[in-house]
């Protein structure tokens, strides 16, 4: 599947869903905190922190991307890029977690002919927020995931913020299994070369303050309504849909 279509799929199976399509922002923002463009939420910050209402409750878009600490990545592994594109859809306090997982699963795994990408629900494993017993228990609701393809993290991998003040929350990451041959089996804890991530859902749900890691910043309180920010990696998508071996072989 080439990549254009892969985009397509992810923007028509999410207008459908209710979805107000919007386009990706300029990579560089009218931001202090920003060098660049890092997420696909970052344009919608305001109506997470509650400082303007949404014009939309839910909305979808592909965002260009930018993330130049990933550089250090780059070689050392065959799934990062410094540019890249993010698809991604949000909701604005109208659904959450149960909602977002279905959305996602019923894409990820819904045959080709029916506008899905037909990847076999046997090699999709999730991750969750070491706590977050509600999410673990939807997986297995929705999806069927079985309990040992879902495995609980900390801080560092399942809670997510922009690594600066702002929205953040516990997040749920969908990871696919490319076979013996690209590594140890034990899931995305054991290894993240064989267990590639595909898609992270953020459960974006309180304000974060300054800290000093992904796994130290003080956590502020609520925002005023609970929030769904996700993104999945198109280049890693055509890389698995296309069949080769890292993200740089791909029709991009």
């Amino acid at each position: 599947m080439q990549t254009h279509e892969i985009r397509k799929r992810f923007l028509d199976h999410f207008v459908n869903a209710g979805h107000t399509e919007v386009p990706s922002a300029s990579v560089i923002l009218d931001d202090p905190n920003l060098l660049f463009v890092n997420a696909g939420m970052v344009q919608f910050v305001p109506y997470f922190l509650g400082q303007r209402t949404p014009p939309y409750p839910t909305a979808t878009s592909i965002q260009k991307c930018i993330r130049t600490p990933d550089i250090d990545e780059v070689g050392i592994t065959t799934r990062h890029n410094t540019f890249f594109q993010m698809a991604g859809n949000f909701s604005f306090g109208d659904y959450f977690k149960r909602r977002a997982i279905e959305l996602a699963w019923t894409l990820l795994t819904n045959p080709v002919e029916e506008g899905g990408y037909g990847f076999d629900p046997e090699r999709l494993w999730a991750t969750v927020f070491y706590d977050d017993d509600e999410a673990a228990q939807l997986w297995q609701e929705v999806a069927g995931l079985p309990p040992e393809r879902i495995q609980r993290r900390g801080m560092a991998d399942n809670y997510w913020s922009m690594g600066i003040p702002g929205p953040c929350g516990p997040c749920s990451e969908v990871y696919y299994d490319r076979g013996p041959e690209y590594g140890i089996e034990g899931g995305p804890e054991a290894n993240e070369d064989r267990y590639i991530e595909i898609w992270n859902l953020v459960f974006m749900q309180n304000e974060r303050g300054e800290g000093t890691s992904k796994d130290d910043f003080e956590i502020l309180g609520p925002l005023p309504r609970k929030n769904i920010d996700t993104g999945m990696g198109v280049e890693r998508i055509a890389c698995l849909l296309q069949g080769v071996d890292n993200v740089y072989e791909t029709d991009l």
